[in-house]
């Protein structure tokens, strides 16, 4: 039996590290992760840009304690190659976000997974998207 495979956004990932609407269910995502019942894959960009929110207006020690916090997650990260690069241009092209915002998106395609985020503005008219705190 597999476990299932779900895409979460950076927008999903912060709410780990920060309160606010939606964070009890992003944090049930990395609970069911932690337990093995699903398996979270996330683009090479997610750990950029949640140390970069997660962390505003934090302490300096801040950043590398939300580091080591997801780097205990063991997330399946994939790289950016040519194949995700042109599923994310194809989100692109269909959704009319940017390339930025269609790595996730793309990335689900790839893997026939759902998408998790909280950005409406930006996933909310892809098919495969779960809204988190919306």
């Amino acid at each position: 039996m597999s476990v299932p495979v779900c895409v979460v956004d950076a927008s999903v990932g912060v709410k780990w590290f920060r309160n606010e609407p939606g964070s009890a269910e992003a944090r049930e995502l990395v609970s069911r992760h932690i337990l093995g019942e699903i398996v979270i894959a996330v683009d090479a960009l997610f750990a950029c840009e949640v140390l970069r929110v997660a962390s505003r207006n934090a302490n300096a020690g801040d950043v590398p304690r939300v580091w080591k916090d997801l780097e205990a997650l063991e997330l399946v990260t994939v790289p950016l190659g040519g194949e995700l690069v042109e599923a994310a241009a194809d989100v692109r092209e269909k959704f009319g976000c940017t390339l930025y915002d269609g790595f996730s998106a793309g990335l689900a395609d790839l893997l026939d997974a759902p998408l998790y985020s909280a950005d409406a503005r930006v996933h909310g008219r892809y098919p495969r998207v779960r809204m988190v705190g919306a």
